[in-house]
C-alpha cells in the first residue's frame, strides 16, 4: 500500500502553535475536523504551513513538498480547483501528528 506522503529526515525547527493567527488556526482546526474536511484552500495549507515555520519547495507539475519539524511530506497541489480533497486532507492531518503538530 502507498502512503499519501513519505517521511524523510531533513532539519528541524519548531514554531508554536499558539503563534498561529487566527485564519492559519482556523486552518488547522479544519484539517484535524472529524470526520475529514474537504474543501480547504490549497494557498490556507501553505500559508499554515509557512506559520508552523516550514518551508514549500516546488516539484514538477502540481507536486510539492512541505518541510517542518525534520521530515518532508510529498502533496500534490489540487487543479484545477483550489479546494483540497478528504483524501489529501486525511494525509496531511497524518503528517502533520507525526511532527507534532495539533491543534491547541
Amino acid at each position: 500500500m502507498t502512503s499519501l506522503f513519505e517521511v524523510v529526515v531533513y532539519w528541524d525547527m519548531n514554531k508554536p502553535v499558539s503563534a498561529l493567527r487566527t485564519r492559519q488556526q482556523r486552518t488547522l482546526e479544519q484539517i484535524f475536523k472529524t470526520p475529514v474536511s474537504s474543501g480547504i484552500k490549497w494557498s490556507d495549507i501553505e500559508s499554515l504551513i509557512k506559520a508552523l515555520g516550514g518551508e514549500i519547495k516546488e516539484g514538477r507539475g502540481s507536486r510539492c513538498k512541505f518541510l517542518l519539524n525534520g521530515s518532508i511530506a510529498n502533496f500534490h497541489r489540487p487543479h484545477p480547483s483550489p479546494d483540497t480533497d478528504k483524501g489529501a486532507v486525511a494525509g496531511l492531518r497524518e503528517w502533520l501528528e507525526s511532527v507534532g503538530v495539533t491543534p491547541s
